[in-house]
């Protein structure tokens, strides 16, 4: 399995195969417009905007599951991220990331990539899944790991075919 199986609708309510990323490096994570790490839209359109010729994808999943920060409709999430930071990377609707609901990617994600102690539940908003061109999970990340620390590790990922 990888997660070339999974599919997910975009802001505006087309259903996406994410095997139309197929070859790409991809960073998904999931996302909330009132939270403490919400500035990290800034870097992660940086990072995509620098990568993005070498193969990278971010793949942005509003999440409202913590602290309800993500009240909006699909609308309002796109044009926050357009206006407050430019974001031009695949945004998704809203999803739930952990519990009986959640979207099946992600129990695939926290399945391949558990957190802190083998903790598979997603504890916040901006946990960073990277995954490598072959649609594997390879490492998981923290919400208050920036996008920039995780720069290395993309690149590495892009250097290799």
């Amino acid at each position: 399995m990888s997660v070339y199986e999974y599919s997910a609708k975009t802001v505006r309510g087309e259903e996406v195969p994410l095997s139309h990323y197929k070859g790409n490096v991809l960073l998904i994570v999931n996302t909330a417009s009132k939270c403490g790490f919400t500035p990290q839209y800034k870097e992660l359109q940086a990072l995509y905007e620098e990568k993005e010729d070498e193969g990278l994808t971010i793949l942005g999943f509003p999440c409202n599951q913590f602290g309800a920060q993500e009240p909006g409709n699909a609308s309002d999430i796109e044009q926050f991220c357009e206006l407050n930071y430019g974001v031009s990377f695949p945004m998704f609707e809203k999803v739930d990331v952990k519990g009986a609901h959640a979207h099946p990617l992600f129990i695939y994600l926290t399945e391949k990539a558990p957190g802190l102690l083998g903790s598979k539940a997603i504890k916040w908003n901006f946990t960073k899944f990277l995954v490598n061109r072959q649609g594997e999970v390879v490492k998981r990340y923290a919400p208050q790991t920036s996008p920039k620390e995780i720069q290395k590790d993309i690149e590495e990922l892009l250097s290799t075919i």
